[in-house]
Order: structure tokens, then sequence, then C-alpha cells
């Protein structure tokens, strides 16, 4: 199993009990106010209710949405649904899309952001993450649309993994799904800050939707799930206001580390920059109680979220401080 942010238990085994502030995920410290669900919600099967896709589509501006028990499982799922493939990653991504499209049958490679145009005449499923995660680097809309036209004609798939889409929802390609061969992938978790429902939605033509969600099986988002993420879909208010807070504290944290000589880059939701001492600056902050995230291998970088409150602004800026310090 592949390594991930929010593993806390891991911190603590490590470096010992802090109050930890946990900024190793990007999610949204700042989550839905989840509102108290029925009481028959925690005792029937939780049957899909069509309440849900509907407002999915209508959220994300789609023509159709199949809820997922988190874009996970369809990361696990959509490498069973082709036979062998050429699949092209684009790299550095989220690790579980090259670690499921290596296995069944399927031939993998990883490709540089910089280099897909090159690469698209060269296999049959493209995956990207949009905007990327961990750097936060983005493709065109238009871009993408032609990748997918390019690969639809040949029976190609062309995934886009917009999972922390919901503050760039310009750059979106939702609306285009109902043409060949596109799937996009969107998280409740991110945006909305309730990672821990598990939910997610794939938009996709009906043929295939219909294929993943026999291959997902029945009952597969709990009852009390689809109850807070409806109204959470349906909460405009809630999500224009999160919305502009969101790129506030973005732009808030991109200039705290400059200010600390960082040079970094990302979404709203995190900061990312490739650091030649990527070990010792975790280790600098996982000892002081901050939990970032480390990519050791061939990203070799910091990703790092929103603090959730002053006093871990305060905590982060006085780390980084003293990680200046070190250094110079």
């Amino acid at each position: 199993m592949l390594e991930h942010g929010g593993n806390l238990r891991d911190a603590a085994q490590r470096f010992g009990a802090h109050d930890w502030l946990d900024l190793s995920t990007g999610i949204n410290p700042h989550h839905y106010p989840a509102p108290t669900v029925a009481a028959d919600a925690w005792h029937r099967l939780p049957e899909p209710d069509p309440a849900l896709a509907a407002a999915a589509a209508a959220y994300y501006g789609a023509p159709l949405m199949l809820p997922v028990a988190g874009t996970q499982a369809a990361i696990q799922a959509l490498p069973r649904l082709r036979a062998p493939s050429r699949v092209v990653v684009a790299a550095p991504s989220y690790a579980e899309h090259a670690h499921h499209w290596s296995g069944h049958g399927h031939t993998l490679r990883q490709v540089d952001y910089g280099e897909l145009e090159g690469a698209v005449d060269d296999c049959d499923v493209l995956v990207v993450c949009n905007p990327n995660n961990p750097t936060g680097a983005t493709v065109p809309p238009q871009q993408l649309l032609r990748w997918a036209d390019t690969l639809a004609a040949r029976g190609g798939w062309l995934v886009v993994d917009e999972a922390f889409g919901d503050t760039a929802s310009s750059a979106s390609i939702c609306p285009h799904t109902g043409r060949p061969g596109l799937i996009v992938l969107r998280s409740v978790g991110k945006f909305f800050g309730l990672a821990g429902i598990r939910l997610g939605f794939v938009a996709a033509q009906p043929a295939l939707l219909a294929q993943l969600a026999d291959l997902l099986g029945p009952w597969t988002i709990s009852g009390p799930a689809q109850q807070v993420a409806l109204a959470a879909l349906r909460d405009q208010p809630w999500q224009d206001a999160m919305c502009a807070r969101l790129w506030a504290e973005g732009k808030r944290l991109g200039h705290l580390l400059a200010i600390h000589g960082i040079n970094a880059s990302g979404s709203a939701l995190f900061q990312w920059w490739p650091e030649p001492e990527a070990e010792r600056f975790w280790q600098h902050m996982a000892e002081r109680g901050i939990w970032v995230r480390l990519f050791p291998h061939a990203a070799r970088g910091i990703r790092l979220g929103l603090p959730p409150h002053e006093s871990g602004w305060r905590r982060l800026d006085h780390a980084l401080s003293e990680w200046k310090l070190i250094k110079s």
C-alpha cells in the first residue's frame, strides 16, 4: 500500500506525541458543517438517491455523474474495464494512478507534464491530474479536449483527475464528458473538507458509467454520506464564501513561504516546491509537531496545506524561521 498524507499515527510513532498540526493532505481545513442526518440513514441499506447524482451534475456542470466511494474507488476500478493497453500517466502526480494502471496487463509509462503532447499519439489511455497533485500545475481545457478527441478516435481514454478543481472551476472539462472516451474524477473530500465520508464522482458517457457501477457493486455510498453530501453540493452560499476564503489563504501561504526564501507554487489548497533537502526539512517540521508531505523520490519536494487556525499559522511561521536560520 502506498504512503499518503494524513497518516498522523505514523507521525506519532516516529516522532512522539504532539499536538500535531497536519498540513500533509491539502484538504480544506474548514470543513463543511455536516447537518444531522435522518435516523433511518443508520439503519436502512443505502440505496442510491438519484438526487445526489443530480446535485453533483449540477454542481460540477456534468451531463451525468456516478457517485463512488471516493475517487480512489474509481482509480482502482478503471484499469479493470479495459483490455491491456498502452497507458501514460503524467508525472509527477497522485501515485495511485500509476500504481493501479501498472497492473491488469497494461503497459505503463510515466511522462513529464511538459512532454505529454508528444505522448498522446503513442498511448491508448492518458491520465492527467488537473490541477496536478502535488505541484498544482494545470493543462488548459482546450488542450485536454484536443487530446481526448485524438484518443477517442482510436478507442482510447483521457482520464482527468480534478480532485483539487473546485477552486478553479473554469478549468474543468466536466461539461464535456458526454463525448466518447473522456472520464473526469471529482472529489467531495478536498474542497468540502469531508474526506471522512469517502465520496467522489465520475463523469463519463452513460455506457461507461454503467460498466463502472456494475464492477463496484451495490451500496457503495453510505446513507449518512449521501445526506451530508447532498446538503453540501446544494449550498451555493457556503461554496462561494469558501472559495474566496481559500484563495485568500492560499495566497497568504505562498507569501509566507516567500518571506522565508521558499519559491513555491500550487493551488488554493496547497503549496509545493522542489526541495533539495526535502528529508531534512520534513524532519525539521515533524520534530516541531508539523506534519508535511514529503516526496522523496522522482518529484523530490515538499507539499503543505493550509493551517486551520491562527495559532497554526504562527507555529508554521516560527518553524520556517528556524529552518531559514539553520540553512543560512
